[in-house]
């Protein structure tokens, strides 16, 4: 065992677990690409003030989660504790809104925030991303939200509820935060939370803690302020996720956890996870770009988590697809043949057959062994003897049956017995 180990709260993913976290990404990939976002790669630490700004001052994110340090510059940078404001910021530098809009993005990578490490919370963990900017259209709500739907059916996923509500925008929020702030101030609440409801009150329904959550019963929800813009919008996505026979919850306490959230707000649930059960989410964003220094440019997204998604793979037995696993493995007996197999193989992977070898001069039992651990479906076998004859052996991991083969044959045939 190494004198190091990961720092506490990391998740890492090594095979045969890791197969599962790969197949979540491309799975991914796949759906934002079907549905004509592009790919960015984005920086991992930002400027802390993009955070503190873009994600809001008295979020527990930007007050007590962030990874925050001074660079050799004396400059305040920040481990990114989320990815919707670099994603804006990325697009706003690189003048994307100034094309045709909406700009569709998708992103992946780690995501950092100091949490106390449990089962499915972590503080190094990862994070697809997809954003849609520049248009308010409800189409576009009902269109982000139907991807991330999707994206969890593909992998094999049936046990989640999706959750929606509208939290209104700058016309109808205000009286409903004042509603909402009288209501807080006669409840009998710890200081911490007692500050908060003067600066965001929202926030207040987004506390998980059991002591708090029955003191909320009665609460004004802001399903009951909604302006008649803010809910013919909340309607129009709801009719059409309807259309796509898409099933939902109302949720009038979710609020979501970052400040920029406005109009709609989703987020996905799957029971089987117990206290950590969000497995991702996100919502629409409008005043976002103005709020870190852009012009007006309307937003919605989501941020899916990768670790909660593998842990609800896991949940529902859900089989990892292994689209890069080995196919054929080579064993050689000899010097000879040992190099005459390093060339079959690479030839192999040169015509797209994922194969792999045995090193190190070993035993033909080893050989077998490295075989089967593999997972591939053939083993190519090749001794000295067999060059003689011109021909190797390949064998049917599955029932035993092993047949020669020519060497200038190999492979047209293998690639004949995988098609």
């Amino acid at each position: 065992m190494s004198t190091f180990q990961a720092p506490k709260g990391v998740s890492e993913y090594v095979a045969p677990r890791s197969a599962a976290f790969l197949a979540a990404r491309d799975a991914f990939a796949a759906v934002a690409a079907n549905a004509g976002y592009s790919y960015a790669e984005l920086a991992v630490f930002e400027n802390t003030q993009l955070f503190a700004r873009g994600v809001g001052e008295s979020t527990d994110v930007v007050n007590k989660e962030m990874y925050t340090f001074l660079d050799k510059g004396e400059r305040s940078v920040t481990l990114r504790p989320e990815m919707t404001a670099g994603v804006l910021r990325s697009v706003l530098e690189n003048n994307l809104h100034r094309g045709g809009l909406p700009v569709k993005v998708w992103a992946v990578g780690p995501v950092f925030r100091y949490e106390a490490p449990q089962a499915g919370r972590y503080r190094q963990f990862y994070q697809v991303d997809l954003e849609a900017l520049g248009s308010d259209d409800p189409a576009i709500d009902a269109e982000v939200i139907a991807l991330s739907y999707d994206y969890y059916r593909s992998l094999g996923l049936r046990e989640f509820t999706l959750h929606l509500n509208s939290l209104g925008d700058a016309e109808c929020r205000p009286a409903y935060r004042a509603a909402l702030q009288s209501f807080l101030r006669g409840l009998d609440l710890d200081a911490e939370t007692r500050a908060r409801i003067e600066v965001n009150p929202l926030r207040v329904l987004d506390d998980k803690r059991p002591e708090v959550r029955a003191r909320l019963e009665g609460a004004p929800l802001m399903a009951d302020h909604l302006c008649a813009g803010c809910k013919a919008h909340y309607d129009r996505v709801r009719e059409l996720l309807a259309d796509l026979g898409i099933a939902w919850v109302d949720d009038p306490r979710l609020v979501r956890g970052l400040d920029y959230y406005t109009r709609t707000v989703f987020e996905f649930d799957h029971p089987k996870l117990g206290a950590q059960s969000g497995i991702g989410g996100g919502g629409r964003y409008d005043g976002l770009s103005e709020t870190i220094g852009g012009p007006a440019l309307p937003g919605i997204g989501f941020g899916l988590g990768l670790d909660r998604t593998v842990l609800a793979m896991e949940a529902e037995q859900v089989e990892a697809v292994r689209g890069t696993s080995v196919r054929v493995f080579g064993v050689a007996l000899g010097d000879q043949a040992a190099r005459e197999i390093f060339k079959l193989v690479t030839c192999l992977r040169r015509e797209g057959i994922a194969a792999d070898l045995g090193f190190g001069g070993r035993s033909m039992k080893a050989g077998m062994k490295g075989a089967d651990r593999s997972g591939a479906a053939y083993a190519l076998i090749l001794g000295d003897r067999d060059i003689e004859a011109g021909s190797a052996q390949l064998k049917d991991l599955a029932t035993g049956e092993q047949i020669a083969v020519p060497l200038t044959e190999v492979v047209s045939v293998i690639k004949g017995k995988l098609t």
